[in-house]
């Protein structure tokens, strides 16, 4: 069944929240559809810090930030992903600190683009960030007090990366799975077969409790995963039975599918259903009438 989503959460902008022992959570104010109440910081440690994702470049972040830092070395900063409400303050941050950057590598799609093609999400996108180290998958960080292991998750980015706070039962899951909502899939910077594979990744771990990007904390992660996969799998039969009934366009797609949904999100409603049926063609699924894209023609597959 569907997962029960959980909105309650109280940012506490300008404040540092400990979440956990030796972790705090910092939530930038930049509140919107895509980011909830704004976009997580977590700071880890009590001695020698880790900042996880430093987020978006905005002056009353950055003094929260150094304020909960409290004078403390920072040695790693690291980026689960580049959207620029999450990595470009990583540079601000390690000026003010010498820390060293750690993120899956630079902002790219999770596809080649296709001839006449136009990225829809550059401008969500820190093209020029690039971090001091690449981290591969389950590779360990150490610090003074505290470990934090690279769980690669990419679905909503190509370069999306989990981190896990080893002997904790934590996982700071980022965007990939939030208690507030679904994570946006749209291509091309996203692809649901990554998705899809990802949760059943985290479906293979055991941990207790997820810290995500945005919103509050998912406290019963293999339920909530569980239920974001048949979410996923309740929007792809509905996406196939509009087909079924006739509709040939995203468009019209969208329309039907998420009528109760804010329409100021209906774009990215597109692109989700786009990445739907880029994976329902690849499966053999659905035929399209020319490229596939956001203005195709499709139709299930006889």
């Amino acid at each position: 069944m569907p997962p029960k989503f959980d909105a309650r959460f109280e940012p506490a902008y300008g404040v540092a929240v400990e979440v956990a022992p030796g972790v705090l959570r910092v939530t930038a104010n930049n509140p919107s559809p895509f980011t909830f109440h704004g976009t997580n910081s977590y700071i880890v440690g009590r001695d020698t810090l880790a900042v996880i994702d430093p987020g978006p470049e905005d002056e009353a972040h950055f003094k929260t930030l150094v304020e909960a830092i409290a004078g403390r070395p920072v040695s790693h900063i690291f980026v689960s992903h580049t959207h620029r409400d999450h990595s470009p303050l990583a540079t601000r941050l390690k000026a003010a600190t010498g820390a060293v950057v750690l993120a899956e590598g630079p902002h790219r799609p999770a596809r080649p683009l296709r001839i006449g093609e136009t990225n829809p999400l550059d401008a969500s996108a820190d093209t020029e960030f690039r971090p001091d180290i690449a981290l591969p998958d389950d590779s360990v960080i150490t610090g003074d007090d505290w470990a934090i292991r690279t769980v690669l998750t990419p679905g909503h980015t190509a370069n999306h990366a989990a981190f896990a706070l080893e002997g904790t039962g934590i996982l700071f899951s980022a965007d990939h799975v939030m208690a507030w909502a679904t994570s946006i899939v749209a291509p091309p910077d996203g692809a649901m077969a990554d998705y899809m594979r990802s949760l059943d990744r985290l479906l293979e771990r055991h941990d207790r409790v997820l810290l995500p990007g945005h919103g509050g904390p998912v406290t019963a992660p293999k339920t909530f995963i569980r239920g974001l996969k048949a979410h996923r799998k309740m929007r792809e039969r509905a996406v196939l039975e509009r087909l079924k009934q006739g509709d040939r366009t995203i468009k019209a797609v969208v329309e039907a599918i998420y009528r109760e949904t804010d329409p100021r999100l209906h774009g990215a409603a597109g692109l989700s259903v786009l990445a739907h049926l880029e994976d329902l063609v690849a499966r053999g699924l659905v035929v399209t009438e020319g490229a596939i894209s956001i203005d195709g023609v499709y139709l299930p597959a006889s």
